[in-house]
């Protein structure tokens, strides 16, 4: 946690800052360790300390002990301001993605004449190449997302309906390890399946429909996120076509990314294949996105992201056919992006027809 507190106050010294009041609940989980509902960090040169009330002060002791406790009785700004002004600070960052207008208020008012200075992403960025304590938790929260996955390939029917499915995927991960789930389940089967966050509903699965599955696992506070599609029982041959051609455009994708390139360029790799295979207009996301505290963090892999992707990104390969009326089909695995090559984490059989009909 020293480590990335130091790097935090170097980025801020770059910036002509002294000191940060950080709020997200992911960038204080990042810095402290710390993974309550509510609180805020005090840095500056020299200075740990988290601001938090009653619910949390036996929580602080246990999982952030490299940060002073500071106790909050009544009101969060007034005790924020106090410390800000026993510390000498009279210009802090704060987090403007995470501020309501309402809270920036309240900290303006109690807070006056400390200049508070808004920043986006700072820490974000720290986070966007992961430690290997980080891999290793990801790793766990794949593990458990592909055991659950796998397992329903095994045992899904005809006749389950979504909800059904959605629910025996989070039993299983709750039951083998997981703190949670990573993000809401979709199971979508039919021409719903065309719906790309489409949320589970009462309906039955039918043989030989599309149907996607998105799901994943949470491990200290680590996220996985899968994406399997198929049909149960038989497939038709028109479906047969369309999987081979999401396959082939996420085999092409995870071979050839690598550190250094764009988003738009990995995008490319599986958008490519997809268009040359007369889907065009088909494939309205982007590849894939990075992965870590967060389901959804930078970088991203699309046809508008210029950022370059660096070794040890985290980032899910997820491309994509929908075709309104029928159905869609994603295949998502997670990757490492590496300097020559990239690893894939996820190890879940990927099979256009699974169960019994």
């Amino acid at each position: 946690m020293n480590n990335r507190v130091l790097r935090l106050l170097e980025q801020l010294e770059k910036r002509g800052l002294k000191g940060m009041l950080v709020s997200s609940p992911e960038n204080r989980r990042y810095l402290s360790g710390f993974a309550g509902s509510a609180g805020v960090l005090i840095i500056a040169p020299g200075v740990t300390k988290i601001a938090t009330d009653f619910r949390y002060y036996e929580q602080v002791a246990e999982q952030a002990p490299e940060f002073e406790l500071v106790k909050v009785v009544a009101s969060t700004p007034d005790v924020l301001a106090q410390e800000l002004k026993r510390l000498g600070l009279t210009e802090v960052a704060f987090e403007s993605d995470n501020l309501t207008v309402t809270t920036y208020n309240q900290w303006a008012a109690a807070m006056q004449g400390v200049n508070l200075v808004p920043t986006s992403g700072i820490i974000e960025q720290l986070r966007a190449v992961k430690e290997p304590v980080e891999l290793e938790a990801i790793q766990r929260a794949v593990d458990i997302a592909d055991g659950a996955m796998t397992e329903m390939m095994e045992t899904i029917q005809v006749g389950m309906t979504e909800r059904e499915v959605a629910w025996a995927l989070q039993e299983h991960m709750r039951n083998h390890g997981a703190e949670g789930v990573g993000f809401s389940t979709i199971v979508a089967a039919g021409p719903r399946s065309a719906m790309s966050h489409a949320v589970p509903t009462d309906r039955p699965i039918g043989a030989g429909e599309p149907m996607v599955i998105d799901m994943g696992a949470r491990v200290d506070g680590y996220l996985s996120d899968i994406t399997r599609s198929f049909c149960v029982g038989y497939a038709t041959d028109e479906y047969l076509k369309v999987w081979d051609v999401v396959l082939q455009a996420q085999l092409a994708a995870e071979r050839g990314i690598r550190a250094g390139m764009t988003g738009i360029e990995a995008d490319a790799l599986a958008r490519s294949l997809i268009y040359g295979a007369g889907y065009e207009g088909h494939f309205g996301h982007g590849l894939g996105h990075a992965v870590g505290l967060e389901i959804h963090e930078n970088p991203r892999a699309s046809f508008t992201a210029t950022e370059r992707l660096l070794e040890g990104m985290v980032l899910t390969v997820e491309p994509g056919i929908y075709l309104p009326g029928w159905g869609g089909i994603r295949t998502e695995d997670m990757i490492v992006v590496g300097a020559t090559e990239s690893r894939v984490l996820t190890r879940t059989p990927k099979l256009p027809v699974v169960g019994k009909h």
